[in-house]
């Protein structure tokens, strides 16, 4: 018999592996088949079993199974609803992440917490009432004293951070002394052995071992232990086995000296005690995971600059009045008063006023933007000099501000397919570590000068410590992590590291034109006159005329009159005829704006001058509305879709990286071949239906091609969803962003060239990154196993080992960090 259920807390083949292992240890289990993308897994049974029966072979792990009628609900929730998220920095296991700070149960590493909005309004307190508690600034109920800001919380990760740095101080406190009394022994005539016998001293050296080991540095061997349980072996399974043996081997000496053979004893007749290297060790590497402790939070800052534009607190209109109210109590449809230099508390539309908005944090663009009555605007972004009055429409996570927040943590915790390559490395490389450090102990014993089992085993040691992974773990997650921030920053929003690799090997750019190239909307481009009438006298009749029509062609001229500042006329007998144009009397003369159609109704001839004038424009895709005044043709406008500023030179930057643009688009070939000559494309396809780009894309990707799609409508949804690469102009639909992998905020080509340019130095750096971290350890691994002894007589402390071990992970951190300064337009 067969069964389906749904298993949860799978990230990986290894999960998957240990969970068919786990399923087919049942005697009553047959045959198990997994599909880790839906974590189905269809178990064939020889007798059926009940659930609570399956549910037990996994208890104490982190994986649950459930019938697919039931409720499912994995133990590690993928996203916190509340208080602070916690996930591996090296990813281990995608996007999994935890309600509580733990060890990764895969490499063991701390987990670290997400970013977050903390919208909370500040409080006040009282400094002698700590129980009084405000919203805003006063006097003490009770002593009248003025209350003062309460301290802000401490972050969950400068919590992790000052729990490291105390275990590290009292790591240092502890160690120091104890490599001091060790490092004595290479003092002629040693003092310290005046005061008391050596074996005293090393008495003293366990005692005060013990809180570096069994406390500062603790967690490491129960990481070590968690690793090799799971069989998961990672850095700590190295350096628990390397710092445990050397402590452990030196309590031994302490405790049973007699049953050490002589090789291991001193002039004394003690044996030779290895505190200081185990201590030594773990004190180095807990320096090392505070390090990295402290440059993960700057790895991070794009986001924590994001979350400071969240403000607090808003001003909310209630029947004319204004209340200030913490930004939790605004609900959709509220009247919110944004005063000169607040930032805007949620996203709205302007309802009163007009300002210039700095939208540079959301778009990357540093000139502020004019806004009026209609406009929509942005969460986090600042008001100018002036006030005006909005209506909320999007609050809490429904924000622009919250889903970039969101985006990019969600970016900075996926892995990029490269992170295969140091995976698979890592798997092979722990175990061989293991290997060579016992073929160094074997190797040294048998050819070592004497003492050889001294010599052999400090040498083993110090290979253990010297390769531990961690930074070939850390080289690929802080590379994407500091380049997707770094992305947010400048307006491009990467929803995972896959697509921010394969933006650097597109090689085939189509993009849509209405909307992407151009504005998406009509705009006047100018006025022709063919009469006595000026061209401003024209823009006046046209935009008087159609002041009172809907369509969006009359609206662009009257936008084109308001931009020149022409004050309009009064007009009589408005009448606007569908398909056609409108009709109005100025100054007792008939005026007609509109079409061919239009004009032939109303008995109004079409001279052969404006005939060849108006058909040399259209037949460049413009639309061409006449005016008429009286039973005669004065001139006309010409109406077309303005390509955005930025297009032309976006796509030249493009072309120069070798990527191929082809135009794709709905509207008419002439229409399209306009646009295509102005921004010299030689590849253009019009009267695209929805179908025709994904046939193309398919087509494209059939010869092998990377193919990347860039639009913004629903039409494009399709095609973005499709192409290796689909990037989403952010003033499009949400269909078309949800179906893609990288968000424009402008939503401009430019931003295409951010990307890429993007893409290439994260690349790069993740590139750099893994060279350090393999040719480190190519290159310790041999030193530490003794291979320059024979030849120059160096060999490699274990501490000095850890000490370069440390370092190794620091400077792999600092590699990445030197994105944030990277200039990717």
């Amino acid at each position: 018999m067969k069964h389906t259920y749904k298993i949860s807390g799978m990230t990986c083949n290894g999960c998957k592996s240990h969970v068919e292992e786990t399923l087919k240890s049942h005697d009553a289990i047959r045959e198990v088949n997994i599909d880790l993308s839906t974590g189905k897994a269809e178990i064939t049974f020889t007798n059926h079993i009940k659930l609570e029966e399956l549910k037990a072979l996994f208890e104490g792990s982190d994986y649950m199974i459930h019938s697919l009628d039931e409720h499912i609900q994995p133990k590690a929730k993928a996203k916190a609803v509340e208080g602070v998220s916690y996930y591996c920095p090296m990813h281990c296991e995608g996007d999994k992440t935890y309600d509580k700070p733990r060890d990764c149960p895969v490499c063991g590493m701390d987990l670290v917490p997400e970013a977050k909005i903390n919208s909370s309004a500040e409080k006040y307190t009282c400094p002698m009432h700590p129980e009084v508690v405000k919203d805003e600034m006063g006097s003490c109920p009770k002593c009248g004293m003025d209350l003062v800001p309460m301290e802000a919380d401490v972050s969950a990760e400068e919590k992790q951070y000052k729990s490291l740095l105390k275990k590290f101080w009292i790591a240092v406190a502890f160690t120091f002394p104890i490599f001091l009394i060790a490092m004595s022994e290479m003092i002629p005539n040693n003092p310290l052995y005046d005061i008391l016998d050596v074996k005293y001293w090393n008495w003293i050296q366990l005692f005060l071992s013990i809180p570096v080991v069994f406390y500062a540095t603790w967690m490491f061997f129960r990481r070590a232990y968690s690793s090799i349980r799971t069989m998961n072996l990672n850095m700590f399974t190295l350096i628990g086995i390397g710092a445990g043996a050397a402590w452990l081997f030196s309590l031994g000496a302490i405790l049973f000296p007699s049953i050490f053979p002589e090789d291991f004893k001193t002039h004394s007749g003690t044996v030779h005690v290895y505190f200081e290297a185990a201590t030594v060790i773990l004190t180095l590497v807990l320096l090392g995971q505070l390090l990295e402790a402290r440059a993960h939070s700057k790895t991070n800052n794009a986001v924590k600059e994001l979350l400071k534009l969240a403000p607090n607190k808003a001003i909310k209109i209630v029947n004319g009045e204004e209340q200030e109210i913490s930004i939790d109590e605004i609900e959709v449809g509220d009247l919110l008063r944004v005063k000169p230099g607040d930032k805007i508390p949620v996203d709205g539309k302007i309802t009163e006023g007009e300002s210039s908005i700095d939208e540079s944090m959301i778009t990357g663009e540093p000139i502020p933007v004019d806004k009026s009555k209609g406009d929509d605007v942005t969460s986090g972004t600042i008001n100018g000099n002036q006030s005006f009055v909005m209506r909320a429409e999007k609050i809490g996570s429904d924000t622009l501000l919250s889903q970039i927040i969101h985006m990019v943590n969600d970016a900075s915790r996926s892995r990029a397919p490269i992170q295969k390559l140091a995976d698979k490395i890592s798997g092979y490389f722990v175990p061989a570590v293991i290997l060579v450090s016992v073929l160094t102990f074997i190797a040294w014993y048998i050819f070592g000068p004497s003492p050889q089992l001294v010599f052999a085993f400090v040498n083993a040691i110090a290979v253990l410590i010297i390769a531990c992974p961690c930074a070939l773990g850390l080289a690929t997650p802080m590379s994407v992590m500091v380049g997707v921030g770094k992305g947010a920053q400048e307006g491009v929003l990467i929803k995972n590291a896959e697509s921010l690799e394969k933006m650097n090997k597109v090689d085939v750019l189509i993009i849509d034109k209405t909307g992407t190239v151009t504005e998406g909307k009509p705009s006047v481009e100018r006025i022709v006159s063919l009469s006595e009438f000026s061209t401003e006298e024209l823009a006046v009749i046209v935009a008087s005329v159609n002041n009172q029509s809907e369509h969006p062609l009359a609206e662009a001229t009257v936008q084109f009159a308001k931009n020149k500042g022409l004050e309009l006329k009064r007009i009589n007998s408005f009448s606007s005829i569908t398909g056609k144009g409108v009709e109005a009397e100025i100054d007792g003369e008939r005026v007609l704006v509109g079409n061919e159609k239009l004009m032939t109704d109303r008995k109004v001839q079409l001279s052969s001058e404006v005939n060849y004038e108006s058909q040399n424009v259209k037949s460049k895709g413009k639309t061409v509305p006449y005016i008429a005044i009286g039973d005669k043709v004065v001139g006309f406008v010409v109406i077309s879709d303005a390509i955005k500023e930025t297009s032309k030179n976006a796509i030249h930057q493009l072309q120069e990286m070798g990527i191929e643009v082809i135009m794709m688009t709905g509207d008419n070939y002439h229409t399209a071949k306009a646009v295509a000559e102005e921004l010299k494309l030689d590849n253009f396809v019009a009267d695209c239906l929805p179908e025709d780009k994904l046939n193309k894309v398919k087509e494209l990707q059939s010869k092998g091609k990377i193919v990347a799609m860039a639009g913004d409508g629903i039409n494009d949804a399709p095609a973005l969803a499709l192409a290796n690469v689909g990037v989403a102009m952010g003033t499009g639909t949400d269909v078309a962003i949800e179906s893609s992998e990288i968000t424009l905020v402008k939503g401009d080509l430019h931003g295409i060239v951010k990307a890429r340019n993007l893409s290439h130095k994260v690349m790069r750096n993740i590139k750099q990154n893994l060279f350090f971290a393999l040719a480190y350890n190519t290159l310790g691994i041999p030193i530490a196993a003794g291979l320059l002894y024979p030849i120059f007589g160096i060999l490699l402390s274990p501490m000095i080992a850890a000490l370069a071990m440390s370092f190794s992970s620091v400077s792999v951190i600092a590699n990445a960090l030197r994105l944030r300064t990277q200039n990717i337009k």
